[in-house]
């Protein structure tokens, strides 16, 4: 199925739409840079599209004063419950994510960048450094993308961006990661920029999951 037939099939809003196309160019822009070991490359991009479709219901129920909308996040909670993650694995597993790339799913994330920076996958960490890429409005620099993130979940007091020692060592980790893919690439992390991936996102519109 055509991965825009998808979006629409969970209801998923632009926005989150564009968060996972752009991470799923970045990654596409990398791989045709790509001059180290073989990698999966079909992995990648079917991970990096598939990656946040659990963040339904992480959008506020103020975001939209559309009822439908209400209704529709609504029937995520009774279907699949709260925790985005577990979300995102799930339907990953519907869409035909392979055990692979589940495993890479579950480990990109970057509460998990200690253990990326440390694991042997470079489709593992591709997909978390492009993730972490990519802000609500567009590809910036890696660490204005997580610094932003300590400032947006300072107040909640679960999640690791909160705690500020934790924070700037999983963006130190980051840091590390960029370093590694970029030694075997033939760009420079600023080559990685909207401007670059614009004609990616509208091939990767047509890609069949």
């Amino acid at each position: 199925m055509n991965i825009i037939d998808i979006y629409n099939k969970y209801h998923l809003p632009e926005n989150l739409q564009m968060h996972m196309l752009r991470v799923a160019a970045c990654s596409n822009l990398i791989i045709d840079n790509w001059k180290g070991k073989e990698i999966d490359k079909k992995s990648i991009i079917r991970v990096s599209l598939l990656h946040d479709m659990g963040n339904m219901v992480k959008i506020p129920e103020d975001f939209s004063k559309d009822r439908e909308f209400i209704k529709i996040r609504k029937k995520y909670f009774d279907k699949y419950g709260t925790n985005d993650h577990e979300i995102n694995l799930e339907i990953g597993k519907q869409e035909g994510l392979t055990e692979k790339e589940i495993i890479i799913l579950d480990g990109k994330r970057s509460r998990k960048n200690e253990e990326t920076l440390k694991s042997d996958s470079y489709e593992r960490k591709i997909c978390a450094y492009c993730d972490q890429r990519v802000a609500p409005d567009g590809v910036v620099g890696i660490k204005e993308r997580l610094e932003d993130a300590k400032v947006r979940y300072k107040d909640k007091p679960l999640s690791v961006w909160s705690n500020e020692e934790k924070a700037n060592h999983l963006i130190e980790c980051s840091l590390g990661i960029e370093k590694q893919i970029m030694e075997y690439c033939s760009i420079k992390p600023e080559d990685i920029n909207n401007s670059a991936i614009k004609a990616y996102i509208e091939k990767l519109k047509m890609y069949e999951i």
